[in-house]
């Protein structure tokens, strides 16, 4: 069977010469001006508003972020409100699958946009992290590792909320796999009231004293706000010399798994 699709185009009429009536009164002749006026107004307000809409060339982002809330609301706050800057990039959320905590509160603001969320726990913190009405798609998998991974294929991008052991193994995880060359994803820090200073700090040191080389500093990506963060995100090109490429890497990865 056949099936016809329909597709309806709106576009703005600029202009058109009609020949009236010389029996057309005055009064509707400028009843139908105004109308014509109005619809084209409301066209160019149409276009405008598909000019003016943000486009990202990131389909998902994966947020790190705490299973807790913090002690402080701006933390709350900046976890909502990156929420809301997905939706309005039309970016989808990939994140560790619990409802509590900061977790909790940028999935519910992306699926509450409208956006697909995809949540990856392991089995074993379900009981723990999933309280309540889930948001989304949950994908359960066997630990940790395989979680990181998950998060990590399925994500074009990586960013990092105030957080603790979790939050911070995962985010070094994948400057490590960037700086090895394993990916070539931004990775950024959304640094809510300097609550990353002192980890920036500890990498400049490190860079002072050669443990990391310049270039790689330049992987982690930070700004105090989302807006400013993902913005930065996008304007993101790796610079730094990779240990082996990323072809090296995934023909690695298959001559390991045929051998078992």
């Amino acid at each position: 069977m056949i099936s016809t699709n329909l597709l309806i185009f709106r576009f703005p009429i600029h202009g058109f010469v009609t020949k009236y009536n010389q029996s057309l009164t005055l009064h509707t002749m400028l009843n139908q001006a105004h109308e014509s006026r109005s619809k084209s107004l409301a066209n160019t307000d149409y276009n405008v508003n598909n000019e003016t809409m943000q486009k990202s060339k990131f389909g998902r982002i994966c947020v790190f972020c705490g299973s807790s809330q913090g002690k402080k609301s701006s933390y709350q706050d900046a976890a909502v409100d990156l929420g809301n800057e997905l939706v309005s990039r039309n970016i989808d959320l990939v994140y560790g699958g619990g409802s509590i905590g900061l977790m909790g509160l940028v999935s519910q603001a992306v699926h509450d946009g409208g956006r697909h969320v995809i949540g990856v726990i392991p089995k074993t913190l379900m009981p723990r992290e999933l309280t309540g009405e889930t948001v989304g798609e949950v994908r359960a998998v066997a630990d940790m590792h395989q979680r990181k991974a998950e998060m990590a294929r399925h994500s074009d991008a990586f960013i990092a909320l105030p957080g603790g052991y979790g939050t911070l193994e995962e985010l070094l995880e994948v400057i490590t796999w960037a700086q090895l060359g394993i990916h070539d994803k931004p990775v950024g820090l959304l640094n809510v009231d300097g609550y990353y200073n002192s980890l920036l700090s500890f990498i400049d040191k490190a860079v002072e004293e050669g443990f990391i080389s310049p270039n790689a500093r330049q992987i982690i990506i930070s700004a105090p706000t989302a807006k400013e963060l993902v913005k930065k995100l996008e304007e993101y090109s790796p610079c730094h010399e990779s240990v082996a490429s990323k072809l090296c890497w995934e023909i690695e990865r298959i001559g390991y798994s045929s051998e078992d």
